[in-house]
């Protein structure tokens, strides 16, 4: 069904009680409230209107890869932003891209190069998530997202600035000049303080970049990117053997990094892992991980020296469902896979990872993929994740849909934290909610005073999410916040 705004333009709205889930996980099942989609600004404010007059809660959705229940509310109303997906503004003289907040990857990747037809420097995004394409712009921007540059912080540092649109319906600009505190809390800031209408990016010159292959151990690793970031190296990752069985087991992995080739051209033929080639990947590292990394680390060193465009290499293949495949492969098979994200001080990695080993197999758990990349400091963002350079490593672990599977991983998660925060380090928050209000406030002691600064500007918390419900709980049982909003 549909409702008429004020502006005449109608704007979808989904039958109530509506289930809506994540991408990946597949392990937040919500029943909203209706589902509307603004396809321009105005449309937003009127929606912010209608849930003021009805009393009802937002919650805002792009590419619904977040796994930790930020795009949702039970009961809410959730506002799918996948139609605001326009180019606003491309200053090719400053390297500057204005794009709506609901727009994907791909599509800005698309239109760059459209536009630049012909040209033989032209301008390109410098990072984006990875593993996946369809995530969109407002929801990297709330995550503070990272891609595989060695050298850069999170998102943030590409952001020049954002159209925020408020509880009260009203439309900002924020950026590190104007209204610094907003652009500080919003960015990193989980969809609670206003809907990101839309980004301005600061783009960077295409490169051309090598991919250089290595096999490396998890103790030489720091010092082995380190050797390559100063032979120019601008991207890379490190990833691991998943083998609980085998001594490798995150030790022995895959270095590969990019650096870029001046004056050369992309060759149109690359070795290339087809959808089929994943599908196969991904079974092999449920049934036979062993096989499933010797096959992908022949691939990897089947493509050293193999050369890319620093944008489009970014992009990911990516299975929706992929599950579905699997369970009809393999017998009795069930669950999904759900990530988390550790960091610590990278002399620490050798020994984090040691560790890590130890304890994932003494909870049987079932690593289906993990890497390892880098991040520099973020100095803007409030409720900043990259608190210092980190090694930042990245664990895929399945989980049986069931109590008992949810129990136990539950236990994997929260152990993790644990020995992270034990090695000086932290974790991300937009993966999962497994981590104790002890752990949460040790991780990020400025919590309360985000959750302060919530109020301050959405005082009848307007924008929610089973995200910030749960964490604000973990703070009032603690008795280290006040009272919920009344």
């Amino acid at each position: 069904m549909s409702i008429q705004l004020a502006d005449s333009k109608k704007v979808l709205v989904s039958p109530y009680c509506e289930v809506v889930n994540d991408t990946h996980s597949q392990l937040n099942p919500t029943v909203i409230k209706g589902r509307f989609a603004p396809s321009n600004l105005s449309e937003i404010v009127e929606v912010i209107k209608l849930a003021h007059s009805s009393k009802d809660r937002i919650c805002i959705a792009g590419g619904r890869h977040a796994m930790g229940g930020q795009q949702f509310l039970r009961s809410g109303m959730l506002l799918d932003m996948a139609g605001m997906n326009k180019v606003l503004h491309f200053d090719e003289e400053r390297g500057l891209l204005e794009v709506e907040g609901g727009i994907f990857w791909p599509d800005i990747i698309d239109f760059l190069k459209e536009k630049q037809k012909g040209k033989r420097s032209v301008w390109v995004i410098s990072q984006k998530q990875t593993g996946a394409n369809s995530l969109s712009i407002g929801g990297a921007v709330s995550a503070n997202v990272h891609g595989r540059g060695l050298t850069r912080p999170p998102l943030v540092d590409d952001l020049e600035d954002i159209t925020v649109v408020l509880s009260d319906g009203q439309t900002k600009i924020c950026s590190r000049t104007e209204n610094p505190e907003l652009f500080s809390l919003v960015v990193g800031g989980y969809g609670l303080f206003g809907i990101i209408a839309s980004a301005t990016l600061r783009l960077v010159p295409r490169a051309v970049l090598q991919r250089t292959v290595e096999i490396v151990e998890a103790e030489n690793v720091i010092s082995r990117l380190e050797k390559r970031i100063n032979n120019g190296a601008k991207y890379g990752d490190f990833q691991f053997a998943i083998d609980p069985t085998s001594p490798d087991f995150l030790n022995k992995g895959i270095m590969s990094t990019y650096a870029e080739v001046p004056n050369a051209s992309v060759a149109t033929e690359h070795r290339l892992l087809r959808e089929d080639d994943w599908k196969d990947l991904l079974y092999l590292a449920h049934v036979d991980k062993t096989a499933a990394f010797e096959k992908y680390s022949n691939y990897y060193l089947s493509t050293n020296g193999q050369l890319y465009e620093s944008d489009v290499f970014q992009l990911a293949t990516y299975i929706d469902n992929y599950h579905k495949d699997l369970d009809g492969r393999i017998p009795r098979h069930k669950g999904t896979e759900l990530i988390t994200e550790l960091y610590v001080p990278r002399p620490a990695l050798g020994k984090f990872l040691k560790e890590a080993a130890d304890l994932l197999r003494q909870h049987h758990a079932d690593v289906i993929y993990g890497t390892v990349r880098l991040i520099k400091e973020d100095k803007i963002s409030f409720l900043a994740w990259a608190t210092q350079p980190w090694a930042c490593t990245v664990l895929n672990i399945h989980v049986e849909h069931t109590k008992a599977g949810m129990t136990r991983a539950a236990k994997i998660f929260s152990d993790l934290i644990e020995l992270a925060i034990n090695s000086s380090g932290s974790y991300y928050l937009t993966y999962h909610k497994y981590a104790s209000s002890q752990q949460v406030l040790a991780c990020y002691p400025q919590m309360i005073q985000f959750f302060a600064a919530k109020r301050k500007y959405d005082p009848k918390g307007l924008f929610n999410s089973d995200w910030y419900e749960h964490h604000l709980d973990l703070l009032l049982e603690n008795k280290l916040f006040s009272n919920k909003y009344i």
